[in-house]
């Protein structure tokens, strides 16, 4: 028994016996899928024996069976669910390998889209199937790879706090998600107004697009959300990633909220680092990119990565990771993982403050970025640590953070009215005792 891995999370082997299940096991496997047919030659151990060793050895265990020309597509759905539902690494069998690789390559999940025939065809050769044999099996079988749309984009800039939201479209279905919108707040006079979001929603309705999803990529310290106003609007579902709850835990003991729900309730989906949904037709993805704080998330949807606060325009460098729960060093790594995407990707960010009294501007590329951010050109980890912590140092806190964050972390909800009718925010004095005035 010699797992051949295919992806991290993949791996094929030949006929298993019973005895390597508890390998399999130590190895880190979590599930077994068995693509053989029972009878197929007098020496394998068949269903029953396999299923009995994988629960000795606390597998799951799943049995597909197929031929090299019958894979159906309930079968393939079956095998992709099985993959989908592992906890862990999953190893398919069948007697050489070759009808398990098959079938994870029809059930096209994400990793096998990031594969060229090129590559499935070496990995083939590693397994042991022919060259040649690969080839016409690929040409015959893997369906044909549409180029991706591209999104459509519409920036909308917010000047009292610099923030720019996003309304990111597919053109083929009309379909859309708002990035990080922003709810209308003077700190002067206390008042709220929906002007922004209104305007979203106009151009929306002008578009006649159809809103799919309202996306947070953090709690932001600078501007109220508007994502709970146009849930409200839209009935289109709310999502941010899943370290919101850590924000949410850090928040509520500063704020004193004994009974606040920190459990990401607010919003209708949380997402993993690597979950992936649709703008439309469109893939996109969710990238883990914390260190402005514990929760940022970046979405990449096909060729454009809304990257929030971590990389601001190249001629602004990046931002600060000063806030209770951020990380220099941290968004050293996230800013790498976005400069790791192909040079031509979109990035779009969450803020724009004008360096030099120029229009604002909120669109460049991964290349641009290599070349031209100051912040990331030229810079070690220890020297960007460096350059932001001195930075961070001198840097005032955001004039709303102990106002907007108290929202925020609520999915933007504005606090309940209380017996007279009126809204009240609560600021926690002394709350942040480092911060430089």
């Amino acid at each position: 028994m010699k797992p051949i891995p295919v992806t991290e999370k993949f791996s094929v082997a030949g006929q298993l016996l019973p005895g390597d299940f508890s390998e399999l096991k130590r190895l880190g496997f979590r599930t077994v899928i068995n693509n053989r047919p029972d009878g197929e030659d007098a020496a394998q151990p068949g269903t029953e024996a396999e299923a009995a060793a994988a629960k000795a050895a606390g597998l799951s265990y799943v049995h597909i069976p197929v031929t090299s020309t019958s894979m159906t597509k309930d079968d393939v759905r079956r095998f992709a669910e099985a993959i989908v539902a592992s906890d862990g690494p999953v190893i398919a069998h069948c007697r050489s390998g070759a009808r398990a690789f098959y079938m994870w390559i029809l059930a096209g999940d994400a990793d096998v889209a990031g594969f060229s025939n090129d590559k499935l065809i070496a990995t083939a050769t590693q397994i042991g199937i022919k060259l040649e044999a690969a080839r016409t099996w690929l040409a015959a079988n893997r369906p044909v790879r549409r180029e991706q749309a591209k999104p459509q984009v519409k920036g909308f800039y917010e000047a009292r706090t610099g923030s720019i939201q996003y309304v990111v479209s597919d053109p083929a279905t009309q379909k859309c998600a708002v990035i990080d919108p922003v709810l209308d707040y003077d700190e002067k006079s206390g008042a709220t107004k929906t002007e922004q979001a209104d305007a979203i929603l106009a151009y929306i309705a002008s578009e006649g697009l159809k809103l799919e999803w309202i996306l947070d990529t953090h709690p932001h310290a600078d501007h109220f959300s508007a994502a709970e106003y146009l849930k409200d609007k839209t009935g289109a579902p709310t999502a941010t990633g899943v370290h919101v709850v850590d924000v949410q835990a850090l928040w509520k003991d500063i704020y004193n909220w004994p009974d606040f729900p920190a459990d990401g309730r607010q919003w209708d989906r949380l997402f993993n680092d690597g979950d992936t949904f649709k703008v439309g037709s469109i893939d996109a993805r969710v990238m883990f990119s914390p260190g402005h704080t514990c929760a940022s998330v970046s979405y990449v949807v096909s060729d454009a990565a809304f990257v929030h606060d971590t990389l601001f325009m190249p001629d602004s460098g990046t931002a600060r990771a000063d806030f209770p729960g951020g990380s220099a060093k941290i968004l050293w790594k996230s800013i790498q993982d976005i400069l790791a995407l192909p040079d031509a990707t979109r990035v779009f960010t969450g803020h724009d403050y004008q360096p030099g009294g120029r229009e604002p501007l909120w669109e460049s590329t991964v290349g641009e970025q290599k070349r031209s951010n100051p912040h990331v050109a030229g810079q070690t980890e220890a020297s960007f640590i460096a350059l932001r912590e001195a930075r961070d140092a001198t840097l005032p806190m955001p004039k709303l953070i102990l106002s907007a964050l108290q929202v925020n972390i609520d999915g933007g909800r504005l606090p309940a009215p209380e017996s007279n009718g009126r809204r009240y925010l609560k600021i926690p004095l002394n709350a942040l005792p480092a911060a430089a005035w």
